[in-house]
């Protein structure tokens, strides 16, 4: 059985106006992550020394080690500090990187479907079906559920790996996502 790659996807999300957009009174995002998601992301900044509502720059633990599929220490070595502490709590910073897979994992799966429509009209789709989960050790994986899960599993089949890599750099977060499965055809 020959694995290919049948989907590149990434985005990339400025934290100042994610965070701006998730503190906004019946925002898109209310609905947007899993309760997974959401616990994964606010043990990750208070286990970065973030408690609840503070605005550390990164949400990092003092010495710099880094979790989160968040493996880049560019953004310190850039000297990025008030400008992200002024504009993303770490809970957004984190959140903001679920949106950017979620983005991109939408970006592989219409790849893969180059030259055919979507399988769910835009303004269908529940962004909370594709989520962004870490093992213990802080790597990133994608888990698709409900209508997303059936659709991908119909339109690109049932075996397919979700390769997902994710960043944060100054006020930025990132996110690569490789769409891998068996081609059909």
């Amino acid at each position: 059985m020959t694995v290919a790659v049948l989907g590149v996807g990434v985005d990339t999300v400025d934290l100042g106006a994610f965070a701006a957009s998730l503190a906004e009174p019946g925002t898109r995002f209310a609905g947007a992550f899993s309760a997974t998601e959401r616990r994964q992301c606010r043990e990750r900044a208070e286990a970065r020394g973030a408690g609840p509502g503070t605005s550390r720059a990164d949400g990092d633990r003092p010495g710099g080690s880094r979790s989160d599929g968040d493996r880049s220490g560019a953004d310190r070595s850039r000297g990025a500090t008030s400008s992200s502490s002024d504009q993303s709590t770490p809970m957004a910073r984190h959140l903001a990187a679920r949106w950017a897979v979620k983005e991109a994992v939408v970006k592989a799966w219409s790849a893969a479907l180059y030259g055919t429509p979507p399988p769910i009209s835009p303004d269908l789709l529940v962004w909370s079906e594709i989520e962004t989960v870490c093992d213990a050790w802080g790597r990133p994986a994608v888990r698709l559920s409900g209508e997303v899960a059936r659709q991908v599993a119909a339109t690109v089949g049932e075996g397919t790996r979700w390769n997902v890599s994710l960043s944060h750099d100054g006020d930025s977060a990132v996110a690569f996502v490789v769409l891998e499965g068996t081609p059909t055809g």
